[in-house]
């Protein structure tokens, strides 16, 4: 059975309870959007066989649709000042929990119908969203830059980064963010020790190169991208590079276009937009993109 492999490894990291460190906040506190999570329960389960048999990069565009229209909201995630913990809310969502939703209902449905719920759908977050799929508790135990979860989710087996495979360079990393910004992150605001991770983090990050596929290159590589691929958008910032967005690719006649949580400058809310040739053009900062291919 395909659930298989995920059952081990989620046995792996005490499946039994949530989070694996033994420290957690109220459930009211980490979940929010039942009602969401059901009405996507109960229009995926009328499909449940069909939607087993599927990819999984099928299945994350399945669910990925259901979402559309969901509001754009950032900083869900930030819940507490000390304690970390996985948070789901399904009420609003910005780029980042948007795909990675998407990916957590995929690798749920598997599962028989009568197991899905939102304990279940929480420990699928805490396996793609943290480093080595374990929240210990700390701020520092998320993985906050895109390059570090396509990196850590590929050595554990989940997707496979094909940024180099489909023509992609190597350019300089700008990694600075959330040092910069660091008054709108309470951890970080909180305590001098995460603030200092933060910091250390960036600083590894711009020693080495990020690549990218130039996005005079996309249209070139469009055909070999598949559904569910995860695409993360990389843009200029002076002289170096940084991720600043990302979405899903979803094949469509008119080729592949990209399904995101726009924020609120523009769409506002989780829409299937243009082609992702065209999106790219529609920014003078976007410099490029890399491609992640979920496997299980």
């Amino acid at each position: 059975m395909r659930t298989g492999y995920f059952l081990l490894f989620l046995g792996l990291l005490n499946f039994g309870g949530l989070p694996s460190h033994g420290q957690d906040l109220p459930f009211e506190v980490v979940f929010k959007g039942k009602d969401r999570f059901e009405a996507i329960v109960s229009r995926a389960s009328k499909v449940d066989e069909t939607l087993k048999k599927l990819p999984i990069g099928e299945r994350v565009v399945a669910f990925g649709r259901m979402m559309v229209g969901t509001p754009y909201k950032g900083f869900t995630l930030e819940v507490h000042d000390r304690i970390e913990a996985p948070v789901v809310n399904l009420a609003g969502l910005d780029c980042w929990t948007f795909f990675e939703t998407a990916l957590a209902f995929a690798r749920m449905s598997t599962h028989e119908s009568a197991e899905w719920s939102p304990q279940l759908l929480r420990r699928y977050i805490e396996v793609d969203r943290y480093w080595g799929g374990k929240c210990t508790g700390s701020y520092l135990s998320r993985l906050h830059y895109l390059e570090d979860w396509a990196s850590d989710n590929t050595r554990r087996g989940l997707v496979r980064d094909l940024t180099d495979d489909l023509g992609g360079i190597k350019v300089q990393n700008a990694a600075c963010e959330m040092t910069i910004n660091y008054q709108h992150y309470p951890y970080m605001k909180a305590d001098a020790a995460v603030k200092a991770g933060i910091e250390k983090l960036e600083a590894n990050l711009r020693q080495r190169p990020l690549k990218m596929i130039p996005k005079s290159d996309v249209p070139g590589i469009e055909a070999r991208l598949q559904n569910g691929d995860v695409i993360s958008i990389v843009t200029k910032d002076g002289a170096a590079y940084g991720t600043s967005h990302v979405g899903l690719a979803l094949r469509q006649q008119t080729g592949v276009h990209f399904m995101h949580a726009s924020a609120p400058r523009n769409a506002g809310k989780v829409i299937i937009d243009s082609r992702l040739t065209t999106y790219l053009n529609r920014f003078k900062s976007a410099a490029g993109i890399m491609v992640a291919r979920p496997l299980k």
